[in-house]
């Protein structure tokens, strides 16, 4: 095989400094994911430019013996600096971790890269970036083929289940369950919010206090289903995942 380079245009999932100062980053692209290494790059102008969430535009090379492919360019194509803010890095860097976990590397998925930067710019520029988060989660689970079973109780299959189950994120029905059911407005956002448009599902905010629970819900159906997602304790609010 021939030695080969690429250009590729993505976004900054992931990002890790190795004791050699070489930077390893995961990229989310129009063409799927992307992992590449920058050796040196935290002594040069790399360092700034591979941030999380950074929009970049790489130039690639890979020998056939590489595991990962080098970053030889990049150009910074686009930031949002307002995700530095804390009380929205967090739930920027949790639509990371999802979509690092749901999207495998050379999988092609031009949608996913655009559900993924919607978010971000939704999360950057939205007054209740919290919101946007939950929406886009889920969002990006339907996408990647992970429904939550809303229509019957996830344990016996009985009809229109409204109670939590707090083993799977899904939904029981009363003889099911042990906890109190979900208030009208978490249920409905729970049946609809995969079919449902990104626009639709904006426009019919669950109010703060309801929010915990479908948290709670998402953190647990993601586990289950995905695998763990590292430090979600520390990347949705804090009363969001207490028992």
């Amino acid at each position: 095989m021939r030695s080969r380079s690429a250009n590729r245009s993505g976004i900054v999932i992931r990002r890790r400094v190795t004791p050699a100062g070489d930077i390893i980053v995961t990229l989310l692209t129009p063409q799927g994911k992307v992992k590449a290494i920058a050796r040196g790059g935290v002594r040069g102008a790399l360092s700034s430019r591979l941030n999380l969430f950074h929009h970049v535009a790489i130039q690639l090379y890979q020998t056939p013996q590489a595991d990962l492919a080098t970053v030889q360019q990049t150009v910074l194509e686009g930031a949002l600096p307002k995700l530095a803010e804390p009380e929205r890095y967090a739930f920027a860097h949790l639509m990371a971790e999802l979509a690092d976990a749901l999207f495998q590397e050379g999988e092609f998925s031009e949608q996913a890269f655009e559900l993924f930067a919607g978010a971000l710019r939704g999360i950057s520029h939205q007054p209740d970036p919290e919101w946007v988060a939950l929406v886009m989660s889920y969002k990006l689970l339907g996408l990647a083929g992970f429904v939550p079973q809303t229509g019957c109780c996830a344990r016996c299959g009985a009809a229109a289940p409204i109670h939590p189950d707090p083993l799977g994120g899904q939904l029981l029905c009363r003889a099911c369950a042990s906890l109190p059911a979900y208030p009208p407005e978490g249920l409905d956002f729970l049946r609809n919010v995969v079919r449902r448009s990104v626009r639709a599902n904006m426009d019919r905010p669950v109010p703060e206090e309801q929010r915990p629970a479908l948290w709670r819900a998402l953190e647990r159906f993601v586990t289950v289903q995905v695998g763990n997602v590292q430090s979600w304790r520390q990347l949705v609010p804090a009363g969001a995942v207490s028992v």
